[in-house]
């Protein structure tokens, strides 16, 4: 059963409205304008595509499409309420289609080509060209791959027009695009839609401007490790635990926390997906003179780049010759480009895109979004940042410092942009990629500079099956909701899974990279919604008798501090010990047990900085707490629906005394090896953890006397 049902039970009318996500408006020579837009409050998409002829080839192509499991009726699915795009090829487009593939009618075509193309052509959610003019769909196609809408100026009767293209090949049709229905939208094409299979190794091979990155990929083996994308081992126990868990209506799965319900799902499917960031050859020959891939002696080649990087960081592994070897520095090197989860660029911090809010909760003038993940470099970290600027916003791989500026211990490393444009073939069935117009390593200004720095893990980055595609084109870490806009979730009340919104997605023991859990465990990633006392408004929900390991992120040598931000003071949230193993080591027991019911003020005595006094006052109250366990929560967010930029009379999380850091402990790293959290629920009767992110803060910030962390 597929995860359109999701879609399925509510009307269009609250959906058509989603102009809050516009990324640039449309504008043609020859558009008549939105307020001319064909607009039906009877016809249904089924209705529109039989009133008119010149879809008859495209309807017929439908009614013999079926679906893998020969139950698709999709002439039923688009005369029912809900929320679609269709992509309608002209009977011309699948004349033109059938040539390309030596046929001459529909009749010829196999039951898997109807389904390939009726598929291709169908998104379960409106988007109308208002919604997006250049970008990726935030929802996949009904053959979930991922589709992408660019405005391009052509050439058409000797004149410069601008047209739309779905996938860089079909052209919306003017005059006859954002037609609305009373089930979604109906845009003509001018070809039949079309996606691709090739896997991200394929992709990148088809762009000739990446030639010397693609021959170290193949070179390094990296082909076959990012050639993955279905977990074949993946499944259910039985054909009603599959029903139960791939739809929005079962009650058991409508799980408590705290004050709220959360309508929970497990996904149909496991994929695994990656990231690539390649540099293009003119930039490797401008900036470095590198010109090929093999030649360790060689100035000119890869190999002696990444030798000169890597050989300084692991001196011991410099005469690992063999290039598929994962010690060896071209591997290194090439594995430090990759990420082994779908990065959407809108997606790699917390910073969502223009229109949306959730940047307005930060304090961006004292830190730049941040988030940092594992590459495919084994014990290797990567940091993206979204900071505030005015030159050259954008993403940022290793990049420290402060906006433009350098940060309060004067450091500013300006790091590899990433570039907005996408590559023609960017998009592959199991991945993505982005051009850097510099490379990126794990060298030493990278581990000594860069990462010297408090390191704040939201946790619904830890394990890459949070940030992988789902059935529905979606991901776990901010899924979207059932809700009118679906951007940011809503709370519910209400245990009654058929009217809950709350749409979350739930993970399965044995199934979570990076996680560990029994199977008495619940786990569950909540939406994103602005007002939860929840950092970047999102969480991991851990309930039950739990015990849960997780495999911290790696980080370079040195002494760590592990904080945990969460939120207390709810009945429900039970007693929680934690464990810490080093480098393989034993888990030893970290303190006493954290009794998560009472709020801050009864843990320790939490007071608000206006109740404190002066700055000296607010220092020592923070450092006494500290020594007992106790940090309060970040300054740098606060909660709530903002319409307008983060203001110094909000109120953040910092002053909230149910909004906390639990210091956990401390551990000592090589940099080469796991170090693993336990955490582990005592209460017999079970309770729940809202597990929000993870601070590994090294000693040079907690302990360092001249230069105080500070509190955002």
């Amino acid at each position: 059963m597929r995860m359109r049902k999701i879609f399925n039970k509510f009307c269009i009318a609250a959906v058509a409205i989603m102009a809050t996500v516009q990324f640039g408006m449309v504008s043609c020579s020859d558009d008549p304008g939105i307020d001319n837009y064909y607009t039906s409050t009877k016809e249904y998409a089924i209705d529109y595509l039989k009133n008119r002829p010149e879809y008859s080839e495209y309807l017929e192509i439908l009614s013999r499409a079926t679906g893998e499991r020969n139950d698709l009726r999709l002439h039923d699915l688009l005369a029912t309420y809900g929320s679609y795009t269709v992509f309608a090829p002209t009977n011309d487009a699948v004349d033109t289609y059938l040539n390309s593939i030596g046929k001459t009618s529909v009749s010829e075509l196999t039951k898997q080509e109807c389904d390939t193309i009726a598929l291709n052509s169908i998104i379960e959610l409106a988007f109308f060209t208002t919604d997006f003019s250049s970008d990726v769909y935030p929802k996949a196609n009904m053959l979930e791959h991922t589709m992408r809408i660019d405005s391009v100026t052509v050439i058409e009767n000797g004149e410069e027009q601008l047209r739309l293209l779905i996938n860089r090949d079909a052209k919306l049709v003017p005059r006859h695009y954002d037609d609305s229905v009373c089930n979604g939208v109906v845009h003509t094409v001018d070809r039949v839609v079309c996606t691709s299979n090739d896997l991200l190794p394929q992709v990148l091979k088809k762009d000739t401007t990446i030639s010397i990155y693609n021959s170290a990929v193949e070179l390094t083996g990296l082909d076959n490790i990012i050639d993955k994308y279905i977990d074949p081992n993946y499944g259910f126990a039985s054909e009603r635990d599959r029903i139960d868990s791939c739809t929005w209506t079962n009650n058991k799965l409508c799980i408590h926390t705290a004050v709220e319900y959360d309508n929970v799902a497990y996904p149909e499917k496991r994929y695994y997906n990656y990231t690539g960031f390649m540099v293009q050859d003119k930039v490797l020959k401008e900036k470095y003179g590198v010109t090929k891939v093999e030649g360790k002696d060689d100035p000119s080649s890869l190999e002696y780049l990444a030798h000169k990087i890597y050989d300084e960081v692991y001196p011991e592994d410099k005469d690992v010759n063999d290039l598929k070897d994962r010690r060896n520095a071209l591997n290194r090197f090439m594995s430090y480009h990759f990420l082994d989860r779908y990065g959407l660029y809108y997606g790699l911090t917390v910073y969502d895109g223009p229109g949306h809010k959730i940047y307005n909760n930060f304090d961006r003038k004292h830190m730049d979004l941040s988030d940092w993940y594992p590459t495919l470099m084994p014990h290797s970290l990567m940091k993206f940042s979204y900071p505030s600027i005015a030159n050259n916003p954008g993403l940022y791989i290793n990049r420290r410092g402060r906006q433009s500026k350098a940060d309060a211990k004067g450091v500013f490393v300006r790091g590899a942009f990433v570039s907005r444009e996408m590559p023609a073939e960017a998009m592959a069935t199991n991945g993505i990629y982005y051009y850097i117009d510099d490379i990126v390593d794990y060298g030493q200004q990278t581990q000594t500079v860069v990462l010297n720095e408090r390191l704040r893990f939201d946790c619904t980055t830890l394990s890459p099956d949070f940030m992988t595609k789902l059935s529905d084109g979606d991901f776990a870490r901010g899924h979207k909701t059932l809700h009118s806009d679906p951007t940011y979730g809503l709370s519910y009340q209400s245990s009654d899974a058929a009217g809950n919104k709350n749409t979350c997605i739930g993970f399965k023991a044995g199934f979570v990279r990076r996680f560990d859990f029994t199977d008495n465990t619940h786990l569950h990633l909540r939406n994103r919604y602005l007002t939860f006392w929840s950092y970047e408004g999102d969480e991991v929900t851990i309930k039950g008798s739990f015990d849960v390991k997780i495999t911290l992120p790696p980080v370079p040598a040195g002494t760590y501090e592990v904080r945990m931000f969460t939120c207390v003071d709810f009945p429900s949230r039970g007693i929680l010990q934690a464990y810490i193993s080093a480098d393989g080591g034993d888990f030893v027991p970290q303190g006493i047990p954290f009794d998560m019911r009472p709020g801050g003020v009864a843990l320790y005595g939490y007071k608000a900085d206006d109740e404190i006094g002066d700055e000296d006052a607010i220092k020592a109250f923070d450092k006494a707490a500290h020594n007992r366990g106790w940090m309060k929560g970040p300054a740098c967010y606060a909660s709530g629906d903002r319409t307008t930029p983060f203001a110094s009379n909000v109120t953040t999380f910092r002053n909230q005394h149910s909004t906390l850091r639990r210091v956990i402990g401390t551990f000592y790293t090589d940099g080469k090896h796991d170090c693993i959290l336990r955490l582990q629920q005592k209460m017999e009767t079970g309770g729940e953890l809202n597990f929000d992110f993870i601070e590994l803060c090294p000693s040079s910030v907690y302990a360092d006397e001249y230069f105080p962390e500070d509190i955002y």
